[in-house]
């Protein structure tokens, strides 16, 4: 990777150094006198070097390192700092996975950690680092714009998730009615799982974004960027309401096969059941004439068929009879 220029003012304890004295985790483009400073990580390198170039408010550094933060946004007067959750779909499991994002903004500077690992974001990166005129374009409408294409290219990669676990369930009630019923369990506790986890990490971030929004408006003084971060808003409600509709579907289906498990018990008992009642007298006849005492007829071979034929005719009219009521 081919560093890219930077301007040439010596660097401050609020602005990122030269891009040549940086580790191989840590990026930075730079336009318009803007600054996006992106960290794979937070290793030791990493965090030594914001330390080196940034004087960051301790709290906020020490949140940087903790990896057990709730979404949030706080000021500390030169910067905010933001804490964000996205969804991972691991394709290896088909399960989710959290991705925490933390950026802290200036007004001629961002740092965003991580950078790998969100496709929305690595992409947005790397069209900026490829694309000079669009990244010339975006720098110079200011960090606050800058942290929305962020916010906004990680809320995109979660609606192709969505999609695919909105094609699971329609492939679930599809298959819902068929005999594989334990693999339809299985279908159903994974979407529910996926389901859960993005609502988890979705439902505090909703009232994050509006913070957002109030927070650059008292920072710029202006609403300019007030439409953008209503779009992110929009996304994320829209998110929202397809993990709530999700929810009631999956409930749905899961309420379905329960009833259609149990159906397919009730029924194999019933069918058991009946069969052990039409048995019943004849395993009595049976057992009467096969005591070791003398009964009638013993034996003579006629009366060994006439027990026979009358064990026949009463087998016929019980499972007539059983038809009838829809016993069997």
């Amino acid at each position: 990777m081919q560093p890219l220029p930077h301007r040439p003012e010596a660097a401050s304890p609020d602005k990122p150094g030269s891009e040549g004295d940086h580790p191989a985790d840590v990026e930075v483009l730079e336009a318009a006198g803007i600054q996006w400073v992106a960290l794979a990580g937070v290793g030791a390198d990493e965090v030594a070097w914001v330390r080196q170039h940034h004087s960051f408010h301790p709290l906020a550094m020490e949140d940087l390192t903790s990896r057990n933060q709730r979404p949030k946004v706080d000021d500390y007067g030169r910067e905010l700092f933001i804490v964000l959750y996205f969804p991972l779909l691991d394709t290896s499991t088909g399960s989710l996975r959290t991705v925490e994002v933390d950026i802290f903004v200036s007004r001629d500077f961002i740092v965003s950690v991580p950078r790998a690992g969100i496709p929305g974001i690595e992409d947005l990166f790397e069209r900026y680092r490829s694309m000079e005129d669009a990244r010339l374009e975006d720098f110079r409408r200011g960090t606050g714009y800058l942290v929305y294409r962020i916010i906004d290219a990680a809320i995109d990669n979660g609606f192709p998730i969505l999609k695919g676990i909105g094609d699971a369930l329609e492939r679930i009630e599809d298959s819902v009615f068929d005999a594989s019923s334990d693999a339809t369990v299985r279908a159903i506790a994974a979407a529910k799982t996926n389901i859960i986890d993005f609502r988890r990490l979705a439902r505090p971030q909703r009232a994050t974004y509006r913070q957002l929004k109030r927070a650059f408006r008292e920072r710029d003084g202006s609403p300019e960027l007030d439409p953008y971060f209503d779009d992110a808003i929009d996304a994320s409600e829209r998110t929202w309401d397809l993990l709530e509709a999700y929810v009631e579907v999956v409930t749905g289906l899961e309420t379905t096969n329960q009833n259609i498990r149990g159906a397919r018990v009730n029924n194999t008992v019933r069918i058991l059941t009946a069969w052990s009642v039409v048995i019943l007298p004849l395993t009595l006849v049976a057992s009467i004439f096969g005591m070791n005492v003398r009964v009638p007829g013993e034996g003579e071979i006629v009366a060994f068929w006439i027990i026979v034929l009358g064990m026949a005719v009463g087998l016929v009219l019980t499972v007539r009879y059983f038809r009838r009521r829809d016993w069997l």
